[in-house]
């Protein structure tokens, strides 16, 4: 029998991987926050689209509001789920689920940044595994509507990797594999941590650009600017994980060491990122959505940037090494948060980093 499943935040990544698992049969519940979003799942199920290739589809779907999570204790217990929510809520929404699994039941964060020893804390090390959401590029456009800026990746970009935080490859690790897989490509993978800090470096590079500048991130590359600064972002982050002792995979198709050396000047490494992100942006749809980050200040929500720029910066001065740009970029998204300031890329444009 497969597992019953709990998906804790139906935003973005939550809803578009679930409602593939639902519309497969899979038994599934929906938990989240936001009254319009469940009373539409209830009305009428989850709507899935893509900006190109894939037809629109809606599936049924269990939903419940937060606040209706107690009437889970009169059924059997969730054996696996998935926090979705954004990072500054991991604790209380893991705290919260934790109590419905039943005795082998475990979470797996399906999340940006690295939450999975937030999630130990609650629930102890067993019972946490990841999974990575690769350039899914997926937005929660209006409630019960979840949207992808692309098509389906397939053999051309792995989207999903999930695995244990001691790298062994388990049953329950395949068993994810399997569920996240009806959305997308997906592996099971040996290097978690890896994948994991591969992915922050990833985000660093994006989503606080697109949340001070306000721009989409085709804007972003196509200003030569605003794009050697990302390089500088990614560098920063690619050395305090070396330092860490992570082993990194590739950082938007592009070797991580590339990245690095392009952030701290080497003309030839500059020469190639320069090309390959000026490369992605000349596909047809290439670059034309909002990273999930520059959505939030779309939106008026609280941002990650403490769990992605900030984390980093907070790293590098535990292992010694700078990281002028993510701590410069982390003030500027928390200024234009509380209104300080206006989106704009002269915040990027009009810094002197030594």
């Amino acid at each position: 029998m497969g597992y019953k499943i709990a998906v804790m935040g139906t935003g973005a990544v939550g809803a578009y991987a679930g409602a593939h698992m639902a519309r497969a049969g899979e038994d599934i519940t929906f938990i989240d926050p936001w009254p319009e979003n469940v009373e539409t799942m209830k009305a009428k199920g989850l709507k899935v689209s893509h900006i190109r290739e894939v037809p629109e589809w809606s599936t049924p779907v269990k939903a419940l509001h937060l606040t209706q999570l107690q009437e889970a204790a009169k059924e059997k217990p969730f054996d696996l789920a998935f926090v979705c929510m954004k990072s500054y809520d991991t604790e209380w929404a893991t705290t919260m689920i934790a109590q419905y699994l039943g005795p082998n039941g475990f979470i797996c964060s399906l999340q940006n940044c690295m939450n999975e020893e937030t999630i130990a804390g609650v629930v102890g090390w067993g019972k946490v595994v990841g999974c990575i959401a690769s350039s899914i590029t997926v937005d929660l456009c209006e409630p019960g509507h979840v949207r992808r800026a692309a098509g389906k990746s397939g053999d051309k970009h792995t989207v999903f990797r999930t695995g244990e935080v001691h790298g062994r490859i388990t049953d329950r690790i395949q068993e994810i594999k399997r569920l996240v897989s009806l959305a997308d490509s997906a592996l099971a993978t040996t290097n978690l941590w890896g994948e994991r800090w591969s992915k922050l470096v990833t985000n660093g590079m994006a989503n606080g650009m697109s949340a001070s500048t306000g721009l989409i991130s085709r804007d972003i590359l196509t200003n030569d600017g605003l794009r050697r600064f990302g390089a500088r972002l990614g560098s920063e982050a690619i050395r305090v994980g070396q330092a860490l002792g992570y082993e990194l995979e590739e950082v938007h198709h592009i070797d991580p060491e590339v990245i690095a050396r392009a952030g701290e000047g080497d003309a030839e490494a500059v020469k190639e990122y320069d090309a390959h992100r000026l490369a992605e942006v000349s596909k047809s749809g290439g670059g034309e959505h909002r990273p999930s980050m520059g959505q939030d200040m779309v939106k008026g929500r609280r941002t990650e940037i403490e769990f992605l720029n900030g984390f980093i910066a907070r790293k590098g001065e535990e292992v010694g090494i700078p990281t002028p740009a993510n701590v410069a970029l982390t003030d500027i998204v928390k200024r234009v948060y509380k209104g300080e300031l206006k989106p704009d890329p002269k915040h990027i444009l009009d810094l002197r980093l030594n």
